[in-house]
């Protein structure tokens, strides 16, 4: 009898371990997945979330490839450009799509994009925008109508950059009419030495929280994402989104699993568990940014699927561009960015 209980206490602790270490590790940006979600998610399935968050593409690829051995990481969520070149470093595991039924809510237009053809790693999660946010009791929003407006002397010291290397170049691009995935030396040189001429103008570069800045009134007027422009908004009506003549910056940030994920299944639970149309629906709601996700759109409210500033028409969005890789051209692109936020 002692024997037998012996071996059952060992069996139940066992299985008690095995539970705990159900485990997802995910890396993400930063006030982009409502904590709601990743309780319901450990209620509805008993896998824990360790959550860590980054404030830009090329911080996190950096962090990746440090605990690469490791396998630090279960779930990361690249924008498109950084996809594309983590298929082209083999980074990535091949999704297995039998694990991911909800795929089939994701909107058709968004799918086998250039970045990754067939989705074959990837997953669209959110996409969005940047452009210009304005606070209305400080700046006239009527007369701001383009990227290059933010050149305007008058705005020396409250100007907000974004702390991203291809939003801010982008932003220079554009105002000079070349593509923000330029790969020419020229045309990335000339950029720089627009944002040069901008530099003494800008009080802060910011991607973690660039709403809060907004919020805090320590700028007036910066380039902001839309999903962080919709939130600002909600505590600040002053807070105003315009979409620039130009174009605004178009990204798609996708759910990718490292080749070195230790909790594979886990991800490919969570992965499905997002493409739900009620949980999409309640992360839309929460951040503000532009759902993939046909099945949870019908589920909104009028109110925010008619917000143009987490949901744009094809007129706010003319003229953008989604952004892709620079290949080679990324060394020069990282070398003025470095000058360029150490500069005064």
């Amino acid at each position: 009898m002692i024997r037998w209980l012996s071996l059952l206490l060992l069996a139940v602790f066992s299985i008690g371990v095995h539970a705990a270490e159900r485990t997802l590790v995910l890396y993400n940006w930063a006030e982009y997945m409502p904590k709601s979600v990743l309780r319901q998610f450990t209620k509805e399935t008993g896998i824990k979330v360790r959550y860590s968050t980054y404030d830009n593409n090329e911080a996190m690829l950096a962090k990746l490839k440090t605990v690469e051995k490791s396998g630090g990481y279960d779930l990361v969520v690249p924008s498109s450009y950084i996809v594309e070149r983590m298929r082209a470093q083999d980074m990535l595991l091949a999704l297995d799509k039998s694990q991911l039924p909800n795929l089939k809510n994701i909107d058709p237009n968004l799918l086998d994009q250039p970045y990754d053809p067939g989705n074959t790693y990837s997953v669209p999660y959110l996409w969005g925008s940047s452009g210009i946010a304005v606070d209305t009791k400080k700046i006239d929003p009527s007369t701001i109508h383009a990227w290059a407006d933010l050149w305007r002397p008058e705005y020396k010291g409250k100007l907000m950059l974004l702390d991203d290397m291809r939003e801010v170049m982008g932003v220079a691009l554009r105002v000079l009419g070349y593509s923000v995935n330029s790969r020419d030396p020229e045309q990335i040189r000339a950029a720089y030495a627009k944002l040069e001429e901008l530099r003494p103008s800008v009080k802060v570069f910011n991607a973690e929280s660039p709403k809060s800045v907004m919020l805090s009134g320590e700028v007036a007027i910066g380039q902001m994402y839309n999903g962080e422009a919709y939130m600002a908004a909600q505590e600040n009506p002053r807070i105003q989104f315009i979409y620039p003549k130009e174009g605004p910056m178009l990204w798609v940030d996708n759910l990718v699993i490292p080749k070195t994920a230790r909790h594979v299944p886990e991800a490919h639970a969570f992965i499905n568990f997002v493409l739900r149309p009620d949980i999409a629906k309640t992360i839309a709601e929460d951040i503000g940014y532009t759902s993939p996700n046909t099945a949870a759109r019908a589920l909104m409210s009028k109110k925010l699927r008619e917000n143009r500033t987490a949901n744009p028409t094809t007129e706010d969005t003319a003229g953008g561009e989604f952004q892709s890789d620079v290949g080679d051209a990324l060394s020069l692109y990282e070398e003025l960015w470095s000058k360029l936020k150490t500069s005064e």
